[in-house]
């Protein structure tokens, strides 16, 4: 008997008889029933709102288990919308599609999502610190003069963005979150990002990690804000690594950065198609968010 195993690289899904809801840059979405989804993380990677041609190995199994990671760790502070990653768990129409959806994949509770992206600042970088350059402040907030690119900020600031379906997220300020939102609801989806961030960032400094900056979702649930999609991941957080760390200038990262700077040395005008990418950047980019997990998780994936 022919055993199937799970693809080295896993790029799009293939799910007869399960009902697709949606796919991102990077997941595809299938709907389980009326109040549970099936996220699965998959390979591909996005640079510059362009997903590239190649999967990079091991990208959709650091998401969603660096997420079951912290979805555990985070249980004591807020609640979440995660339920299982346990194959055998699944419905039996998901089982039969286990060599896709093994070790990246999350069945979830189906939630109202924010349509905002909730994000933390701890250190100035990226948007962050390109508003900072040109108005002294973050989102609206106001920050002391002097600071340098890669600073740490005096304490972490809640920066929101949009939540773009095509391009990129734009900044906005907390007025626009609350006209979005409401004042309540922004406070709380304010509140609890900050909690979680602090959190996180304590721990992830005693394993040798600065989080610089992290994005959170949030949804409604039986009309409670529960935390959503993926989290503290390289995907949706800056992670830099402590030794070498020197602000004045940017940081090496647990992420894309190879295949960012790899595009921007070829000149490419960042519109698809893309180039193909060589194979040592798609693999040091593997090495890093699989090394990613490994400090956080504390063993390797």
């Amino acid at each position: 008997m022919i055993q199937s195993t799970p693809p080295l690289v896993l790029r799009d899904t293939s799910l007869p008889g399960v009902k697709f809801f949606s796919r991102g840059k990077v997941r595809d979405v299938y709907e389980v029933s009326d109040d549970q989804l099936l996220i699965v993380a998959t390979d591909r990677l996005s640079a510059f709102d362009v997903v590239m041609a190649e999967g990079i190995p091991d990208k959709g199994r650091v998401l969603t288990q660096l997420s079951c990671f912290w979805f555990d760790f985070l249980r004591d502070v807020v609640p979440t919308h995660f339920l299982t990653a346990d194959i055998e768990k699944y419905p039996p129409e998901l089982r039969r599609h286990a060599d896709q959806l093994a070790g990246r994949s999350m069945l979830v509770k189906k939630t109202k999502p924010f349509p905002i992206e909730c994000v933390v600042r701890g250190y100035l970088a990226g948007s962050g610190w390109k508003d900072y350059r040109a108005t002294g402040a973050v989102c609206g907030i106001k920050l002391p003069a002097g600071f340098e690119e890669s600073a740490e900020l005096n304490r972490p600031i809640f920066t929101p963005s949009t939540k773009a379906t095509k391009g990129h997220d734009q900044n906005i300020s907390w007025e626009e979150v609350v006209a979005t939102v409401g004042s309540g609801a922004a406070e709380e989806l304010r509140d609890q990002s900050l909690a979680v961030f602090v959190k996180a960032e304590h721990y992830a400094a005693a394993r040798g990690i600065i989080i610089a900056d992290t994005k959170f979702e949030w949804g409604l649930w039986e009309d409670k804000v529960i935390l959503i999609d993926e989290v503290l991941t390289p995907d949706s957080s800056r992670f830099w690594p402590q030794d070498g760390y020197g602000p004045g200038k940017s940081q090496p990262s647990f992420d894309k950065q190879f295949v960012r700077d790899y595009l921007e040395s070829i000149h490419w005008n960042k519109h698809p198609p893309p180039p193909a990418l060589p194979s040592d950047v798609v693999e040091k980019t593997s090495e890093k968010y699989r090394e990613a997990y490994r400090r956080l998780a504390g063993k390797p994936l």
